[in-house]
């Protein structure tokens, strides 16, 4: 090799670790000599080092002092670990994270806060994270909330971006699966998962992954929908609820979208707005205004234009707002039917409500039987009606969905004859 070229090969290394350096926003990838972590936890958490050492982090240099600090050396100062955060995630991933930061998953964790009996619930279900705190640990959390788990014994789940790009490999090629969803999005009020992988859509995809069908085939997954070119925001058109602003023009649907948000605790008696839809509009679960909800069915309708036509997108998207349109007028129904019980002094609305309504939000902790049958139908049923036919998935959409909820109106209507017989044949308590 003449001279010449042995100074080109050596700049060319000296520069390597820059070049690497410089896909993640400028930052030197630092620990190029093996981590002093490594031999130690080998042999305590050897799948821990496992996957570390096959993900790109270790590729390029990034060791464990990188996200945990070096401050914890032996078992004795294990304490001083510093658990990451999306700010530690955003020192090389700004823009992913700057775009989570606007997103419904980054607000998981005050939606869940916010519910009003949350705080009702086994610990172990929250803030231990072995119920909704486990899918809900991916939002933002406050310092204050960071330091209360810290101090409770957690000190984990702090992340939000490993709920996806599982530790310590944080594969891109894993969190692009639709199987990275399914942790989260499957059951009760969220079977998504269900909904897709039985869908067209999901059958065609899973086909792909197994090799059945050819790698070139178009099979959409969670991601190609719902994160258009890796936008981590992941938003949708009528958000988790199925409910927004402005009130429709068709008469009877606005009525009983009315009285949906007055059960939600958003609009009082009058129809003005409460403090709670400032809590709604923090949490980012419905769109409020007509441009915020044109512009993402408009996204919605552009991803699906890349296997259909725009004629074909809009007129199936449209079936799901008219299922939302059906599914409101039963279950604005069934909660007049429970406000009547109310103002007849069949049933005793519990302090905690603030407004002569059913409060939706309060699911866990109905006091009566017909209550429990309300919320049911609220946030399992309405919600498999209206997301089967968003993720083309008609078994969800009728009998997982639209047939539950009939059924528990016709329970609901003869609950509420019963309770008024009752009170008939004993008198008033």
């Amino acid at each position: 090799m003449g001279r010449l070229s042995v100074i080109s090969t050596l700049v060319l290394l000296a520069a390597l670790p820059v070049m690497l350096a410089g896909t993640f926003n400028g930052r030197a990838a630092v620990g190029w000599a093996a981590s002093p972590c490594v031999e130690c936890h080998s042999e305590v958490t050897p799948g821990v080092v496992s996957d570390w050492e096959v993900s790109r982090h270790s590729e390029i240099g990034v060791d464990c002092a990188v996200c945990h600090g070096r401050e914890h050396a032996t078992a004795e100062d294990v304490g001083e670990v510093r658990i990451p955060t999306p700010e530690t995630c955003a020192t090389c991933h700004a823009g992913r994270v700057e775009q989570f930061r606007s997103g419904k998953h980054a607000f998981a964790w005050a939606a869940m806060k916010a519910m009003p009996t949350t705080h009702w619930a086994p610990m172990a279900l929250t803030e231990g994270m072995k119920g909704c705190g486990g899918c809900h640990k991916i939002g933002l959390k406050t310092e204050e909330e960071i330091a209360a788990l810290k101090e409770s014994g957690a000190g984990f789940g702090l992340a939000s971006c490993d709920a996806c790009h599982t530790r310590h490999i944080f594969s891109v090629t894993e969190a692009r699966q639709p199987q990275a969803c399914q942790t989260c999005h499957m059951g009760f009020d969220h079977p998504q998962w269900e909904m897709y992988s039985a869908s067209k859509h999901g059958v065609r995809f899973l086909l792909r992954q197994n090799g059945t069908l050819p790698e070139d085939v178009a099979a959409p997954t969670c991601q190609t929908c719902h994160m258009q070119d890796g936008d981590h925001a992941v938003r949708t058109g009528w958000g988790f609820l199925a409910v927004r602003l402005p009130l429709p023009d068709d008469e009877q649907w606005a009525a009983d979208r009315v009285t949906i948000l007055q059960a939600l605790g958003v609009l009082d008696p009058e129809g003005n707005p409460t403090g709670r839809l400032e809590v709604v509009k923090a949490a980012d679960v419905a769109r409020l205004t007509q441009e915020d909800w044109e512009a993402e069915r408009n996204e919605m309708v552009a991803v699906c234009g890349d296997c259909h036509s725009e004629n074909f997108a809009r007129a199936e998207l449209e079936k799901g707002d008219e299922m939302i349109r059906e599914t409101d007028h039963l279950l604005a129904e069934a909660i007049r039917t429970v406000i009547a019980l109310y103002e007849d002094g069949i049933l005793e609305q519990p302090d905690y409500y603030s407004y002569p309504y059913p409060d939706l939000l309060t699911f866990h902790d109905a006091p009566t039987a017909i209550e429990q049958k309300l919320f049911v139908m609220h946030l399992e049923h309405r919600m498999r009606a209206f997301q089967g036919v968003f993720h083309a998935n008609p078994d969800y959409a009728l009998w997982y969905g639209w047939s539950e909820m009939v059924r528990d109106l016709q329970e609901i209507r003869e609950m509420a004859e019963e309770l008024r017989r009752h009170r008939e044949h004993h008198g008033s308590r």
